[in-house]
């Protein structure tokens, strides 16, 4: 769903821009960009995803059941995977990915800006997160990095698709060929993104995905892992279901890991409306591509080579050399500016407590970014309005605090 700009109503906004910026501070008393605030997110239920709730709890048959098959079925087809499998949420899915390729004492290379979950399941395996730092455009996992980091009992990688950026996908899995490593992909925010223009499903061991409220698809809560080999699927229905293999027989250590009908019927649902919201998300951030393209000390979000960003979050890094403020204070005056923002993340998640007892040292980038980062709505329920709203507040809290100069 492309932005409806005619070249009349692209002049009219560059000059309402340049009249904004222009324009006092609304922190400091000036008028705000936005007549009314700018959500940074918006969750939404419609009518059909609700008619799927009822039909399902007047069925009665409210546990894991048809509707999560019909799920997995149709989420495998549209993520180029061979066999998905749904779970309660995002972090069982990565519990259960690394319960079935991780073993007790092995070192895991962990992207150091991430979730936190995707480090706190290595730990719930007993296994050790070694951190390693990201590209600074992409805040993606750097192999350059993680081939200084091998050690001798590492049996794995981890990749996040940050931001609903898919990872370097070829560099990541011709390194863990070479070393012989599993591969898991955190994909919790890239739901059906590509890479050499393929559903990121076809890549690696296993890759995870999180149906949590905010995410590009969402269920409420829920998860889900795709993987194209038939034994690991297997093992994963396993131990989602008590460890067990047939009816009252347990040969594995499992648990309670399983999706309802109820949030498998949201799911079917979303799955199908994803691929226009997925559009809508990407022309609005071609818009801010465009817009905010020659504003100094504010990098954009890049794409890595090869890969289509499905756009989770749009997320700006200031340079604090070229601002009198800091990053916090930015956010301040853009909220006062009506815009909603947020930040993911304020720190590293190797700088968390949890993980103190097996910190060695700090990857830089990582542990630089969490001061830097300012994230932007680019949910599609944003109007074109909106969408210029946010062009000229940023623009605006930038040219003021650069002391108005570019």
């Amino acid at each position: 769903m492309p932005l409806s700009h005619t070249t009349e109503g692209a002049l009219v906004h560059t000059m309402t821009v340049q009249q904004h910026t222009q324009q006092r501070l609304a922190v400091a008393g000036g008028s705000p960009v936005a007549a009314s605030p700018v959500p940074m997110l918006v969750v939404r239920l419609e009518d059909d995803e609700k008619q799927r709730v009822m039909d399902v709890l007047d069925s009665g048959m409210l546990a894991q059941g048809s509707k999560c098959a019909e799920f997995e079925t149709r989420f495998a087809e549209a993520d180029g995977a061979k066999f998905a499998i749904t779970c309660s949420s995002g972090t069982t899915a990565l519990q259960l990915a690394y319960e079935a390729l991780i073993q007790p004492g092995d070192d895991v290379l962990v992207p150091a800006w991430t979730f936190v979950a995707t480090a706190s399941m290595v730990l719930a395996r007993d296994a050790t997160p070694v951190w390693v730092d990201v590209d600074p455009r992409t805040y993606n996992f750097d192999v350059a990095d993680a081939r200084k980091r091998l050690t001798p009992n590492t049996r794995a990688v981890v990749a996040t698709h940050l931001y609903g950026n898919p990872a370097d996908i070829d560099n990541v899995t011709s390194f863990a060929k070479e070393h012989g490593l599993k591969v898991i992909f955190d994909a919790a925010q890239a739901h059906l993104a590509r890479y050499d223009g393929q559903p990121i499903g076809c890549f690696g061991d296993a890759s995870t995905y999180s149906f949590y409220a905010t995410k590009n698809m969402t269920c409420g809560e829920g998860g889900m892992i795709t993987t194209n080999n038939a034994d690991l699927a297997d093992r994963l229905r396993a131990v989602r279901s008590h460890g067990e293999t047939t009816k009252y027989r347990h040969d594995l250590l499992g648990y309670n890991y399983r999706m309802n009908d109820m949030t498998a019927a949201i799911g079917l649902v979303q799955l199908g409306k994803l691929p226009g919201r997925t559009e809508r998300r990407q022309s609005i951030a071609a818009r801010y591509d465009a817009g905010l393209a020659d504003l100094p000390g504010v990098q954009l979000p890049q794409a890595t080579p090869g890969a289509e960003h499905v756009y989770h979050l749009y997320t700006l890094q200031l340079d604090p050399a070229l601002f009198t403020c800091d990053r916090d204070a930015f956010i301040e005056a853009l909220r006062a500016e009506g815009i909603g923002c947020a930040v993911h993340y304020p720190g590293a998640a190797s700088r968390q407590p949890l993980f103190a007892h097996v910190t060695t040292d700090q990857p830089p980038i990582s542990d630089g970014l969490g001061s830097r980062v300012v994230s932007i709505p680019v949910h599609p329920s944003l109007t074109d309005e909106q969408v210029e709203d946010v062009i000229a507040a940023v623009r605006k809290v930038a040219h003021a605090y650069r002391g108005g100069a570019g």
